[in-house]
């Protein structure tokens, strides 16, 4: 007769950390001990799985499972948990987009937590229309998991500003990837899908940034782009109790967003 254990998970943090060995450098591993989180979804590795040293994470609590790019130093996932989930799955099985190490999943009884790295459209019109398709897609297959796995919170970095709030300045990024209006329709599109942006649920407030150029002291003058999220099913709505940027941790352009949720899982032993 199988036997089971309940266990309480709350909070959950998203962090592009531009590079996992240049952020244990500048004190990763310091702040996780003293934040502890129950998951970290990572997203921009930059690294090999074997570049990485997953004892240090086993020597503080976390189960280490990472999805990387064929490309090496580029992009790259993981998911960093205390508690081993029941199946782990590795890209979306559309080989285009699982060369660049975008997307691990990991299942806890009947809820999957996501860590997800969008694509930047930044650096030309091609990358674009890929970020483009990709967005498509990846609704696409969202909608195709959620008929098996209902309960989804699907973490990351989207490399779009949701909101007008969402950015600095925004009449005059209008034109700039990241903040096109195809973008911001595609994430109005996704919201309307049964998807709760957890951080906007808690705060409605301006000048609330995850991502800071590198240039021009921006983000000592919180210039920045609230572009990292924890998107969560509306089925877990209620559950939602907490969620904040964590805009003083700087191992990155980037700073961790949190969520804290109440999750009742079941783990056989």
């Amino acid at each position: 007769m199988q036997k089971f254990k309940m266990l309480k998970m709350k909070k959950i943090i998203s962090y592009n950390v531009n590079g996992i060995r240049a952020a244990l450098k500048k004190g990763f591993a310091d702040w996780l001990k003293a934040e502890n989180p129950d998951i970290v979804c990572i997203q921009e590795t930059k690294a090999q799985p074997n570049q990485i040293d997953s004892n240090l994470f086993e020597h503080l609590g976390y189960q280490s499972y990472w999805y990387s790019a064929q490309k090496k130093g580029y992009s790259g996932v993981g998911i960093l948990t205390k508690q081993k989930p029941d199946y782990v799955e590795y890209g979306m099985g559309i080989e285009k987009y699982d060369l660049e190490g975008r997307f691990i999943r990991a299942d806890y009884g009947d809820v999957s937590v996501i860590s997800v790295y969008h694509p930047s459209g930044s650096s030309g019109n091609l990358r674009q229309e890929f970020k483009i398709n990709w967005l498509t897609d990846f609704q696409n297959y969202i909608n195709k998991l959620q008929e098996t796995r209902k309960k989804l919170i699907i973490s990351g970095d989207y490399n779009i500003c949701r909101l007008w709030i969402d950015i600095h300045n925004p009449k005059k990024q209008q034109k700039t990837s990241g903040f096109l209006p195809e973008e911001r329709d595609w994430f109005q599109s996704f919201v309307d899908n049964g998807y709760i942006d957890s951080f906007r649920e808690i705060n409605e407030e301006p000048d609330n940034y995850s991502w800071w150029s590198y240039r021009g002291g921006a983000r000592d003058k919180n210039k920045g782009w609230r572009i990292d999220y924890h998107m969560i099913s509306e089925s877990l709505k209620s559950q939602i109790k907490n969620a904040s940027i964590l805009k003083d941790v700087k191992h990155s352009d980037h700073c961790p967003v949190l969520v804290e949720i109440e999750l009742s899982l079941h783990e056989k032993y």
